[in-house]
């Protein structure tokens, strides 16, 4: 059977999933265009212009509904399955949209953000889990990067609607997307590890079928690849003697999980890469896309700046996603941390330049194009592929447990990083915010350099090994 054929279903089980990662990337560049309009003289807040600080907590809300979500939903994932898991993620998803055009305060405002933030933990936490064990080792990178390949699509889309409609009407438009999520993912099976883990194993069978094309007839024998496949799934989930199903208790996780050496470095990795993921301070800058270019003074109107900026990320992803296979995930990483230290070291000049007195007219756009070429890197490596490296480099009994502590982590980073960016500027200036920023993006390529392993084409075994 051709390659393409056996993995035709796994590519349809990841763009089918990540549509709700398309409307949560809608929720993360909402701000961009309407802080203009919640914050300007019209606003059509009862309360007035929304404030620095109101704009500070709306933006970051999403973080902590995000650390909570990430939490519930990996838990769900364990108690009830990871295909019941993320069906429920189109819930919040759909209240958060719901409640924005309602909203007459920012306490309503922050309300829905918290809500939509839920969802997107949801999805850091279990979408790479649930694609890490459906996928073919061929695949698994490709499909791997869909997660933000679909979320950046989504903040394209918020900054597009953003540009031709108010604030309100593309809370409409997005929410569609979560009956449109249900309706695709609806036929999708769980997992073949988890459905083996819990002790079903005929249906972990016919999910493996599924997922790899191949017509179910009783006389039809499984391949000796899928056999070893499901085997390998086996041994975790048939060790308690009895054989009965007490829904994974006897899996539980324990601090004596984590002592396993391999586990540890994994886990450390983990630790390191979503620590930079943030701390490189892309993610912040993004939710302030719009308000950078003001400052920055560039010429072009903010809301196309983002547009275009938005459409840069959108490219990175997609890079990543044609090179993670061919490349690797190691390079990527490396090449796109270096990146983002030279971007950002741009931007920083022209705006300390700028302060101190300089005539920088002519080089209107540095700022534009030192932001670009960061995000373009960015997303090619340092904001996509970690997510990817985690599920493939963690063990599968702690990969639930662990990947839900690493998120739970990121978010909290998110939110420090987001609500202080505004207090940066102040303190800082723009140069100092983003030099301190680009310190850490060439620390976070040293890290790489020294720790991270290349899992490119290799099985769970083997990466496990090699830590």
């Amino acid at each position: 059977m051709s390659s393409s054929g056996s993995t035709k279903y796994q590519y349809l089980a990841a763009i089918s999933v990540n549509i709700v990662s398309i409307s949560y990337g809608a929720f993360c560049g909402w701000p961009s265009a309407s802080f203009l309009e919640l914050g300007g003289e019209d606003s059509p807040l009862e309360t007035g212009p929304l404030s620095t600080q109101d704009q500070g907590w709306v933006a970051s809300t999403i973080c902590i509904g995000g650390l909570f979500g990430g939490i519930l939903f990996a838990w769900l994932a364990e108690k009830i399955g990871r295909r019941w898991s993320l069906l429920w993620m189109a819930l919040p998803n759909l209240i958060g949209w719901i409640i924005i055009p309602f909203a007459s305060t920012p306490t309503h405002l922050i309300i829905a953000r918290f809500i939509g933030g839920v969802a997107g933990g949801g999805c850091f936490s279990v979408i790479p889990i649930y694609i890490a064990e459906l996928a073919s080792d061929s695949v698994r990178g490709v499909l791997g990067t869909f997660l933000v390949l679909t979320c950046n699509g989504g903040v394209v889309l918020a900054f597009v609607l953003g540009y031709y409609f108010d604030y309100a009407t593309v809370s409409w438009i997005v929410s569609t997307l979560s009956f449109l999520f249900v309706g695709c993912f609806w036929f999708m099976p769980d997992t073949p590890e988890y459905l083996a883990k819990h002790n079903r194993v005929e249906e972990a069978k016919l999910s493996l079928r599924y997922y790899r094309n191949i017509q179910y007839s009783p006389a039809k024998e499984l391949s000796e690849d899928l056999k070893l496949e499901l085997e390998k799934l086996k041994p975790t989930e048939k060790t308690d003697l009895d054989g009965n199903d007490n829904d994974g208790d006897e899996h539980a996780v324990t601090c004596a999980d984590f002592a396993d050496v391999k586990t540890r470095k994994a886990f450390f990795i983990g630790l390191g890469l979503v620590m930079f993921n943030q701390l490189c301070g892309c993610f912040a800058m993004v939710n302030y896309t719009a308000v950078i270019f003001e400052q920055a003074g560039a010429s072009l109107a903010p809301t196309v700046s983002a547009i275009i900026v938005g459409s840069i990320q959108l490219l990175g992803c997609y890079a990543s996603t044609v090179l993670v296979e061919r490349a690797g995930r190691k390079i990527l990483l490396l090449v796109s941390a270096v990146g983002i230290g030279l971007g950002q070291s741009a931007m920083g000049s022209y705006s300390y330049l700028k302060v101190l007195g300089y005539d920088v007219s002519s080089f209107g756009w540095v700022p534009v194009a030192g932001f670009s070429f960061m995000l373009l890197l960015a997303a090619s490596g340092l904001l996509t592929l970690p997510f990817l490296v985690i599920a493939e480099i963690l063990p599968p009994k702690v990969r639930s447990t662990a990947n839900m502590i690493l998120m739970s982590v990121l978010w909290v980073i998110a939110t420090a990083a987001i609500k202080l960016m505004p207090l940066f500027t102040e303190s800082l200036g723009m140069h100092g915010t983003v030099f301190m920023f680009a310190s850490m993006s060439f620390s976070a390529a040293l890290f790489i350099a020294i720790f991270v392993p290349e899992t490119k084409g290799k099985t769970t075994e083997a990466i496990l090994a090699n830590l």
